[in-house]
């Protein structure tokens, strides 16, 4: 069996790899930096963003296609086709973003917020759960049924740590250099599912290659749920045992956390939902009971990524707001560039920034 997986490098696909590799899988991931093959793995340098990239990687047929890509719905159009008829199975990862609000614990039939919103500014962007839905319709359309649409949900690894809409760029690292994390109120009493990356790829390992899964949805998350006021809580135990002491937390109501922060859409049509899952199609082929509990795989993957912190880019704009929210100031030494220390000193002293106060 012969796997190519498509922009597998993040929080799902490396274990993806590792899993079909074990499985003495032939497995080639597409990357955009030259990474060593290894064992049953080979990577390719390019961006299958890149219709010509595409294109020459797929003039092979492959027994299955996992799509970790991001694109927009145009350009999903234009290459569904290309996907669809070279392979056997065309595995598309979704999102469970895609569901609106539920009392209920959700299931794939639950509905989408495409289908029910009424918020018309909403529908007339490309907004990522409006995006997926979107891309899965075009699927649903294709006349082909060689597919299988995957929904997960908020998923963290040794690399990713999610707090609400934050990325750890834009909360671990304020933590880890001293300074005030500052959060939403509103969001920290909601419910959430968190599921690690290795549970996620093994329930996406389960279905590659089942003929049962071709033209079927399925989402992959943990059983349980927590608000993010405990998922906070289980970060700041470990980052309090590793500093030597507890980080400071600014909570800021709605109209104050979008101006750090500005995603309206995901905080309106996500992240202010309590969101459960109802697992039981899933569990038919991977049993989700086996999945990491939170509290353990979080604490394992925020140890294991304090021993060698690293972080991608930082926001300095953003970061002179929640400095400005929070009363504190970061050297211009520990910011590099000239332009960026211009634009964290315009944004610390001399800007204003204006952000409405949005309701739902």
């Amino acid at each position: 069996m012969k796997v190519l997986v498509l922009g597998g490098t993040g929080a799902m696909g490396a274990h993806l790899t590792q899993l079909l590799s074990n499985s003495g899988i032939e497995t080639v991931v597409t990357s955009r930096t030259e990474r060593d093959s290894v064992n049953n793995i080979r990577y390719v340098k390019g961006n299958a963003n890149d219709i010509d990239f595409l294109q020459t990687i797929l003039s092979e047929r492959w027994d299955a296609i996992v799509d970790f890509m991001v694109y927009s719905t145009d350009s999903f159009q234009r290459r569904v086709s290309l996907l669809l008829e070279n392979t056997s199975q065309y595995v598309f990862l979704s999102s469970a973003r895609v569901y609106a609000e539920s009392d209920q614990s959700i299931t794939e039939n639950s509905p989408r917020l495409l289908d029910v919103s009424q918020d018309t500014e909403f529908l007339s962007t490309d907004e990522y759960s409006l995006t997926k839905a979107r891309q899965e319709n075009i699927l649903r359309s294709s006349g082909r049924n060689n597919w299988t649409i995957i929904r997960p949900y908020i998923t963290y690894a040794e690399n990713r740590l999610q707090l609400g809409v934050l990325e750890k760029e834009e909360w671990l690292y304020r933590a880890l250099k001293g300074r005030t994390i500052v959060f939403s109120s509103d969001i920290n009493s909601k419910e959430t599912t968190l599921t690690y990356g290795l549970d996620v790829a093994h329930g996406i390992n389960s279905i590659i290659g089942a003929s049962s899964a071709l033209g079927e949805t399925f989402h992959i998350t943990a059983n349980e749920s927590n608000t993010w006021n405990n998922i906070l809580n289980i970060y700041l135990e470990v980052l309090e045992k590793h500093l030597g002491y507890k980080p400071k937390i600014l909570f800021q109501d709605l109209g104050k956390f979008v101006e750090c922060k500005p995603a309206k859409y995901q905080i309106l049509y996500d992240r202010f939902f309590n969101r459960k899952f109802d697992n039981s199609k899933i569990n038919k082929n991977a049993s989700t009971n086996s999945f990491t509990k939170i509290e353990v795989g979080l604490k394992s993957c925020l140890t294991d990524f304090l021993k060698n912190p690293r972080f991608n880019d930082i926001d300095w704009k953003l970061e002179a707001v929640k400095d400005r929210q929070s009363g504190e100031h970061t050297s211009l030494a520990e910011i590099k560039g000239i332009k960026q220390k211009i634009r964290y000193l315009l944004s610390r002293y001399f800007y204003k920034v204006g952000i409405k106060y949005f309701t739902r």
